[in-house]
């Protein structure tokens, strides 16, 4: 199954939003993975524990962060969520951030692994990003997808 198809899939898509406080988001990322039966309600705050414990190693120069907990924090089954900020938010002790991929992953396997891949390949387009900052609806951005 496609990354386009998993967030469709989880109603995951979320644009236009406007939060600063970097917790906060983990939370809004977390929201669709949980209402949808991919994660435990606890997964968010496993995200915002162990980026405290061990800082915020998912942000990327290119503005992009994939937040991510053990698979043991609540995972219940492979998912991810995608959140645009209108503006770049800093994650912690990191540099700032305005396009939010969460994963859930129930083990390290080749499905998870190669979504992975096709997110940071897809990611790797500037054209990609650009279009993907300038969406205004979930919509559109399964266009680019």
């Amino acid at each position: 199954m496609t990354i386009k198809q998993l967030l469709i899939d989880a109603q995951a898509i979320q644009v236009g939003i406007k939060e600063k406080d970097w917790q906060k988001i983990i939370y809004l990322a977390a929201r669709p993975l949980v209402a949808q039966g991919y994660v435990e309600e606890r997964y968010g705050q496993a995200v915002i524990d162990s980026t405290l414990e061990h800082g915020a190693y998912y942000v990327f120069d290119e503005g992009i962060a994939m937040p991510h907990a053990r698979p043991e924090c609540g995972v219940i089954k492979n998912g991810f969520s995608l959140v645009l900020l209108d503006e770049p938010v800093q994650f912690h002790d990191s540099d700032k951030a305005d396009i939010v991929i969460m994963f859930a992953a129930r083990d390290s396997n080749s499905h998870i692994q190669d979504g992975i891949r096709a997110i940071v390949s897809l990611l790797d387009d500037e054209e990609v990003l650009r279009q993907l900052r300038q969406a205004r609806t979930p919509e559109q951005v399964v266009d680019i997808l």
